[in-house]
């Protein structure tokens, strides 16, 4: 190349980066390193070359080609894009333009040395790239801590192979290491770093390995007060939820969190404002070592004078009369300050809460969505308040539209009638609050994340969004128990979304026809030729899919006889038959969460030498009306958190023996005619309540009452059939005589019973304390220990309420969705089962299904 005329200039700037120890993933096969794109152009100046000057008079140059070198993991033509180089522009020089795209290059924190150059010839140039990538890392890996460790920490740093390597990177994931540990307790952890050329890419890639020492355990030792007057240091010691020193409790952590440190210091402060101290606060506070296994914490506050409320007033309330709003208030002259109780009441801060009365709920109930509550406090001497409340009622909105959103499964129609929210009507929290649970309660949305998306569109107008988030709910059982001597299989399938209507609809089976919210449940029961079970259930809870009136069919047979091998042939038998329909209706009164429900059903026993029962020979018909009237405001079904749930029922046949003419006292009467029609009334209570220790708490109390009693219309004629079956777990698989079988942990399947012939009346008690593990979609685990205690009885005489077995213990629930809800118990019984003088003791138990 002739290069007389021309004028070589080059600008370069270098820096180099000191790249300390870093760390680990596992290992892949090689892949074939990226292409140079050196390659594609020859060099033919020194990279070396003086830098453009700063001074003189800038000249218009335009960019002939802009070559780019030294780059093989990155994409030429994004980086010049990135750095403002584009081929065909025109740029002045001497300017700022080159050490500006220089600039731009080192901001990507790829390369560890950057070159500009430029070749010049007239009135254009030539620019040339140099850059040195970063090595990159081949491999990420952590020594001194276990491999799930290893695993979480991945997961959590989002370590990627191929990613740049920098000193960034490196004191990033140190600290965020360090930061992982001191989570757990672990705060004096070291973290260094150890970087090893690879082998098969030298100088193009590294292994990083993080070196990971985590000391002792630091647990907090003390926690001190200074400046308390008025509560002595236990008593502010126990405001502080999750930050607690060592104590003999070990049900309390005694390790620090430093954002649970920061929120249990706001308690303190709600503490002391909800003891009247308005002023408290807290001077400063310190986190010292005590010694290398325990750390130290101070805390200085400053308490101030106590107040008391001198008045109260309102302003700028129309709709609602003072003093209707002060009663609901409830503060008057001469009440301690109490600043958590006043947000409480006005439904205001963190303390308010959508499920509960407030001042503001009146307003957000009636369409009021942009009011708000402001009270005023102003200060009259050394502790008295005066509160003025500060009404802005605004205008009353309308819901405009009513949109739904990632329901792939379900159909809109059968959403939009679950929905309390629709167009036209007066906007309402309360039944924002209400859809949500009933959307909840479906099983097809994720309950964690059913929150609507409110848009006010105008002054007066609002829509209401309901983005959903789908869940598997149909689900398959595969079990197996011990019962009546022998193993018993069962296999079920439940389809929790079938579409009747779509049955002969072309493309709809996929796997089957879904979309209504109907429910099809298939079972089978057995253990080979013993005993066999089958039952079926249909559930429409929209019949004709105008109002929530729900039919539900069910269909059952089952046989148990002597034939215990497959050559022989049964001489002995017991079956049974039967079928049930029933209508369900939502009821408006007393409120929207009271439901009704009459089921008619027919069962025939059909008996052939079947010894050790009450009837022998012959047939059993029972033809029976059972009434459920109950009330679920729960919040969810899975893991709920709040809501009560009670049902009081009543089954009742025809009292065949006040007309038949018969004497049932004679002894002499075949239990043929004493049973042919059975009688009976059949009472059962159920009730349980959830409630969360804090607003938006995990941790649950479930407390729950059952009681239930069969009758007679005679004496003498008191039914054999559909009685409780009280003790154990419930998951022997084996149901005969239409027994209810009730759960009863600590004791073993039927233990309460008084007699052979299972029990006429029961009654059970239950505290459970709950705390989840995982709350997902795809599953939810939750922990709980429990109190219970329960009891069999054999006529009304003996039932008793205080008479109750005792125990004690704790299990897990772990919920899939395509299974179901499985869990085990480890119980202790306090008292001697029925019939016995030695104490239950401990039991394990296995659960299947979701109780009540």
């Amino acid at each position: 190349m002739n290069y007389s005329g021309k004028i070589f200039t080059a600008a370069a700037l270098f820096m180099t980066l000191c790249c300390a120890n870093m760390s680990a993933q596992e290992q892949k096969p090689q892949e074939p390193a990226p292409q140079d794109s050196t390659q594609l152009r020859e060099v033919t100046f020194s990279e070396n070359a003086p830098m453009f000057k700063s001074s003189g008079d800038p000249k218009l140059y335009y960019i002939r080609k802009i070559n780019v070198h030294g780059v093989k993991y990155l994409n030429p033509d994004v980086l010049k894009s990135s750095a403002g180089l584009i081929e065909g522009d025109s740029i002045y020089l001497p300017s700022n333009f080159i050490s500006n795209a220089i600039t731009r290059f080192w901001s990507q924190r790829f390369f560890s040395d950057v070159k500009i150059g430029a070749e010049i010839e007239g009135d254009s140039l030539d620019l040339e790239v140099f850059l040195k990538e970063r090595p990159r890392v081949y491999n990420w890996a952590f020594e001194g801590i276990s491999k799930g460790k290893q695993k979480d920490l991945l997961e959590k740093l989002k370590l990627k192979r191929g990613s740049e390597l920098s000193d960034y990177v490196i004191d990033k994931n140190k600290k965020l290491i360090h930061d992982y540990w001191a989570e757990k307790g672990f705060r004096n952890t070291e973290v260094d770093v150890r970087i090893d050329n690879d082998t098969l890419r030298p100088g193009q890639a590294v292994n990083v390995t993080f070196l990971i020492d985590r000391k002792e355990k630091v647990k907090i030792g003390r926690i001190d007060f200074i400046g308390n007057t008025q509560f002595p240091d236990k008593r502010l010691r126990r405001t502080f939820k999750k930050t607690h020193q060592k104590s003999i409790n070990i049900f309390k952590g005694a390790k620090l969190n430093e954002s649970d440190y920061a929120a249990d210091k706001e308690l303190l402060i709600d503490f002391y404002n909800s003891k009247g101290y308005r002023n408290a606060t807290i001077i400063r506070d310190s986190i010292y070592p005590i010694n290398e296994k325990r750390l130290g914490i101070d805390l200085e506050v400053s308490e101030g004078n106590k107040y008391y409320i001198r008045n109260v007033s309102w302003v700028g309330n129309s709709v609602y009369e003072t003093d209707a709003l002060q009663r609901m208030f409830g503060v008057k002259t001469g009440d301690t300050y109490d600043k958590k109780t006043m947000q409480k009441r006005l439904g205001i801060g963190k303390e308010s809460n959508p499920e509960e009365m407030s001042v503001s709920s009146l307003y957000q109930n009636e369409g009021y969505l942009m009011s708000q509550i402001e009270p005023a406090e102003t200060i009259i001497g050394a502790d008295s308040i005066d509160i003025e409340v500060k009404v802005f009622e605004g205008k009353q909105f309308t819901i405009n539209n009513v949109g739904i959103s990632g329901n792939q499964r379900v159909d809109d129609e059968v959403i939009r009638r679950e929905l309390y929210t629709r167009p036209g009507e007066l906007y309402n929290r309360s039944l924002l609050m209400q859809t949500i649970r009933t959307l909840g309660s479906m099983g097809h949305f994720n309950p964690e994340t059913i929150m609507p998306d409110i848009k006010p569109v105008t002054n007066e107008l609002v829509d209401i969004n309901w983005p959903l988030e789908e869940q598997a709910s149909d689900q398959f059982n595969i079990a197996g128990g011990w019962g009546s001597g022998t193993f018993v299989g069962s296999v079920g399938i439940t389809l929790n979304n079938l579409s009747v209507k779509n049955f002969f609809k072309k493309g709809a089976w996929r796997p089957y026809p879904m979309g209504q919210n109907q429910r099809l449940s298939l079972s089978a029961q057995t253990n080979g030729t013993y005993y066999k079970a089958f039952a079926l259930s249909f559930t429409d809870p929209w019949l004709g899919g105008k109002k929530p009136n729900s039919f539900t069919f069910s269909a059952h047979i089952s046989e148990q006889n002597n034939a215990y091998y497959v050559w022989q042939s049964a001489t002995q038998y017991f079956r049974t038959y039967g079928v049930a329909a029933g209508l369900g209706k939502r009821l408006n009164w007393p409120d929207p969460y009271f439901t009704f429900y009459a089921e008619a059903s027919y069962e025939r026993y059909n008996l052939k030498n079947w010894t050790g029962f009450v009837v022998e020979n012959g047939n059993s018909n029972l033809l029976s009306l059972k009434l459920v009237f109950g009330r679920n405001s729960v919040d969810q079904p899975i893991y709920p958190r709040r809501g009560s749930e009670f049902s009081a029922s009543v089954q009742a046949t025809l009292p065949y023996s006040l007309w038949d003419g018969k004497d049932y006292s004679d002894q002499s009467m075949s239990e043929q005619d004493r049973y042919g029609w059975v009688e009976f009334h059949k009472w059962q209570f159920k009730a349980q309540w959830f409630q969360g220790f804090l607003n938006n708490s995990n941790l649950v109390l479930m407390l729950k009452a059952e009681m239930g009693y069969l009758g007679s219309y005679n004496k003498n004629k008191v039914s054999p059939f559909q009685r409780y079956e009280v003790g154990g777990d419930g998951m022997s698989g084996y149901n005969i005589y239409g027994i209810d079988i009730i759960a009863m942990r600590g004791y073993e399947d039927g233990a309460l019973d008084p007699t052979n012939y299972y029990s006429r009346g029961y009654n059970k008690y239950t505290a459970e304390l709950r705390y989840p593990i995982i709350l997902k979609p795809s599953s939810q685990i939750y922990v709980l220990g429990f109190l219970e205690g329960g009891n069999a009885f054999d006529s009304w005489k003996e039932f008793s309420p205080f008479k109750i077995k005792r125990s004690a213990g704790f299990g897990v629930r772990l919920y899939l969705p395509v299974v179901g809800m499985l869990g085990i118990d480890w119980g202790y019984g306090f008292d001697p089962p029925a019939n016995s003088t030695t104490k239950s003791g401990s039991q394990f138990h296995f659960v299947l299904g979701q109780q009540f």
